[in-house]
């Protein structure tokens, strides 16, 4: 952690603590007790949306979860509203499970749509309900107390609420930073890079929608306490909206525009609600006019929230590199030099009527590179695809160290030894090159969500990004650790791409137009990488249309033209084969 975290912890700390102390009036401190409220969903949908990529109109639904557990439990059993915050969170986490199976399969517009039927279903169970007193709600919820302490509804609850929010974004950000973080910032670039990577994309999906849930069923079990009384009214689809729009004014995309989204909108409200009527002379809920055009302000001017201009300004402290001493991470048992990595057995894929790959054979021996080359749309990159998992093979077989894997996901296949990188570089833009390359080693780490929230993840944590470290400096790479991902040319970026696929410790590397953006002593650096991993018993597939360096590293070629296997053999072979010179230059008449 940086020395300016380290301070800004106890400042916000100190903070709290002051606000409490000020001779505010009542009315501030209770705005500010609903501030904290929402900004516990805020942070949930941070995760939800802003890292994500998943829209969600139903997170109401989870803070009523939360409220009248714990207000029904209380009236008529007597319970501690202690215990009743684990009874709420074990109801929500449930329910949170099952919308997650059935909408977080779902994409595009479909998944909130099923989130607001999902919100508009619980707002009417609510109101209909006798058990939870229907639309008049449930009245005369008891209080919190601590050690006998009465936490009321002022400064005692600031207190608490503010340390919920406190204690909640510091999880959130711990995660973030964390293996499990990284899977779940590289959901939102896309699912393909992620699961070649190795992560169960729709796990990750469902942990990240239950905790946006079990965050909101916390506020709503402090609202229910705060207000003393609750019905259906703030539970609707409306707050539902209302939370989103927040959370994106705010800065959907940082932890902390949860709170200043959820700060400026309640503060503009009040004041909104107050000087409309007396600019236009009549009462009416004019506010929701003006909140939908600084949403649209915001999203036209700031898609990345008001806490963006912050950050900006924020200064930038790099990751400190303290892995040194730590134990390198294991390794995967490697082929024996000649012995049999892949075989690719009569492969075949069709579109409909298109054959894009026409029952395509080639083998792949350790310590061998094998050069996959051929005009633009031969078929290469869909072999590519086909071979890895990520598309599916019409018929045909794929067996890579004796076992057919043929069936199998990417991520499965990826656990077995065999990583790539994309003919389209694909990475996480606003991460930096240490952690895009981190990801890389996401299969070789063990500890989860709950371990990084609570910070027992950093022995790990060490153990990946000093083997990041490692990859990015045997490519020539070691200056570019701290810089984003995002501001790389082309070139450095498919370097970047290398060296988080040898972050996976593979058997067979499989590389996708690695030269294409490279500069001369670029490609030269590149070639030295391929000949250094070829002598280290490195099995690698290489599809490229640099003729200069397949001829250069390739150890045997595979020629393929609409979809077939043209011929095949060593690089001499290969430039004195007629039928390669026709297919790239074209038949002599």
């Amino acid at each position: 952690m940086s020395s300016v975290k380290r301070f800004a912890w106890p400042a916000l700390v100190l903070v709290v603590l002051l606000i409490a102390a000020l001779p505010l009036p009542d009315f501030w401190i209770t705005q500010l007790n609903y501030i904290a409220l929402y900004s516990l969903v805020g942070l949930g949908l941070v995760l939800l949306t802003g890292v994500a990529g998943l829209t969600s109109f139903g997170q109401a639904a989870f803070v009523g979860m939360g409220a009248y557990a714990t207000a029904w439990i209380t009236l008529n059993t007597g319970l501690s509203p202690w215990l009743t915050l684990f009874i709420g969170l074990a109801i929500t986490g449930v329910s949170a499970l099952i919308v997650a199976g059935i909408t977080l399969r779902m994409s595009g517009h479909y998944l909130p749509l099923a989130t607001i039927a999902w919100g508009l279903s619980l707002y009417y169970l609510m109101g209909n309900l006798d058990a939870l007193g229907k639309y008049d709600g449930l009245l005369g919820i008891q209080g919190l107390s601590i050690l006998g302490w009465e936490v009321g509804q002022g400064r005692g609850f600031f207190l608490l609420a503010w340390s919920v929010v406190l204690l909640a974004a510091l999880a959130i950000l711990q995660l973030l930073d964390s293996r499990a973080g990284r899977a779940m910032r590289s959901l939102r670039t896309g699912t393909q890079m992620a699961e070649a990577m190795g992560v169960n994309t729709l796990r990750y999906k469902i942990i990240i929608f239950v905790i946006a849930a079990l965050l909101a069923s916390v506020s709503g079990w402090l609202f229910a306490h705060f207000q003393r009384s609750i019905n259906p009214s703030p539970f609707g689809l409306k707050m539902g909206i209302e939370y989103l729009f927040m959370t994106v004014v705010g800065g959907v995309g940082h932890v902390w525009g949860a709170v200043t989204g959820a700060l400026l909108t309640k503060l503009l409200e009040d004041q909104l609600q107050v000087l409309l009527p007396k600019l236009i002379g009549t009462s009416g809920s004019y506010e929701t006019i003006v909140f939908g055009i600084v949403l649209v302000l915001t999203l036209k001017f700031l898609p990345n929230g008001l806490w963006s201009l912050v950050e900006r300004r924020l200064p930038r402290t790099p990751r400190r590199l303290d892995w040194d001493g730590v134990a390198p991470l294991s390794e995967r048992a490697k082929p024996a030099t000649g012995e049999l990595v892949l075989d690719v057995q009569a492969i075949r894929k069709q579109f409909g009527g298109l054959v894009a790959v026409n029952d395509i054979s080639f083998q792949i021996k350790a310590g061998q590179i094998v050069g996959l080359i051929g005009p633009n749309g031969a078929g290469k990159s869909t072999t590519f695809n086909l071979i890895t998992g990520v598309a599916s093979l019409t018929r045909g077989q794929v067996v890579f160290r004796g076992d057919s894997i043929s069936g199998l996901k990417s991520r499965e296949i990826a656990a077995r030894g065999m990583s790539r990188t994309f003919q389209h570089v694909k990475m996480i833009p606003d991460m930096t090159v240490l952690e895009n390359v981190a990801l890389g080693a996401h299969l070789r780490g063990a500890r989860g969500v709950a371990s990084a929230m609570a910070g027992l993840n950093r022995m790990e944590e060490r153990q990946l990004f000093r083997e990041a470290q490692t990859q990015l400096e045997r490519i020539g790479m070691g200056a570019y650790l701290h810089e984003q991902a995002g501001n790389l040319a082309m070139g450095p970026q498919r370097l970047m791409e290398i060296a988080r696929a040898l972050c996976s410790d593979p058997a067979l590397l499989l590389l996708d137009e690695p030269a294409a953006g490279l500069r001369h002593k670029e490609k030269q650096g590149l070639a030295d990488v391929l000949r250094q991993l070829r002598s280290e018993g490195m099995s690698i597939l290489l599809v490229e249309h640099d003729m200069d360096l397949v001829m250069d590293v390739c150890d045997h070629l595979v020629v393929m033209e609409f979809g077939t296997r043209l011929t095949q053999g060593t690089p001499e072979e290969i430039q004195q084969n007629p039928q390669v010179r026709a297919a790239y230059l074209g038949t002599e008449h």
